[in-house]
């Protein structure tokens, strides 16, 4: 995958570091508000090997408080010009599911991903803008809002099937849009139960299979500090656990808050992977 002239090898695995220009988000080590912090911790994930960034201002926790499209962007623009500042043309996702937040960030920009935590459901007009800039859009599985979607957790079937089957639904709708460089997100901690989340990890080599990039962001999320009595803040052991589950099972790109902790796993992932196919 091409964004700006580089080259993202979605053929191994990636870290994705994220960058929340919130002041709200549930993990209170990952909130960056102010253009200093910003550029620190991009800095920092840049010395550690992040190979994206995800930009967002909005934050999708459950309950989280709305806030208007001009507020969004003016966290999005302070993000991405940090971004930009200080890590040039590395490929950069948008955490919106606002078209217009992602159309003025890819105008204003250049060439970015688009992340969207609805697929597309809660903006449609956000496709479109995917398409006209044949940007990579990832598309998440959630069902309601950020402050509805943990009332929505009821599935008439088993959750792996749920997922797959709503995105070979999903995936045929893009297309047909022209959205043509899908990256799928199985939506771990979003619409799910604790039990739930870990029967998705368990069989998300399904959602690896259907042929397209996947994106496993668990990181520090709720299936892991609920399930052990813990804060967020104490999850770093029980994301490492995940993040390598989701390698094993195919997964190609990890969203994390540490990115020193992922790169290291990938490279041990990776060294472990060429045993496994006789290297």
């Amino acid at each position: 995958m091409k964004l700006n002239g580089r080259e993202l090898d979605l053929s191994r695995p990636q870290v994705m570091t994220i960058v929340n220009v919130t002041d709200d988000s549930f993990y209170e080590g990952s909130r960056t508000s102010c253009a200093e912090a910003i550029e620190r911790r991009v800095a920092s994930a840049l010395e550690q090997g992040a190979a994206i960034f995800d930009v967002g201002g909005y934050s999708s926790r459950p309950g989280a408080a709305d806030i208007s499209p001009e507020e969004e962007w003016r966290r999005v623009e302070r993000g991405l010009t940090a971004v930009r500042r200080v890590a040039g043309d590395i490929p950069v996702s948008v955490d919106t599911f606002r078209a217009e937040v992602a159309r003025r960030a890819i105008e204003s920009f250049g060439e970015l991903i688009i992340n969207d935590i609805s697929a597309g459901e809660l903006d449609p007009e956000i496709v479109d803008v995917a398409a006209r800039y044949d940007a990579p859009y990832i598309a998440m599985h959630m069902r309601g809002t950020p402050q509805t979607m943990q009332s929505l957790a009821s599935y008439e079937r088993d959750i792996v099937t749920e997922v797959c089957d709503y995105f070979g639904r999903r995936i045929g709708e893009l297309r047909a849009r022209g959205v043509n460089r899908l990256i799928l997100d199985p939506g771990f901690g979003f619409a799910k139960s604790v039990e739930q989340n870990y029967e998705l990890m368990a069989g998300l080599h399904r959602l690896c299979d259907m042929g397209y990039p996947v994106l496993s962001g668990v990181s520090r999320k709720s299936m892991i500090y609920r399930l052990l009595d813990i804060t967020p803040q104490e999850a770093l052991a029980g994301t490492a656990a995940l993040n390598w589950e989701s390698l094993r099972q195919g997964a190609t790109i990890l969203r994390v808050h540490d990115t020193r902790e992922a790169a290291d796993m990938v490279r041990m992932f990776e060294v472990y992977r060429s045993y496994l196919r006789g290297e």
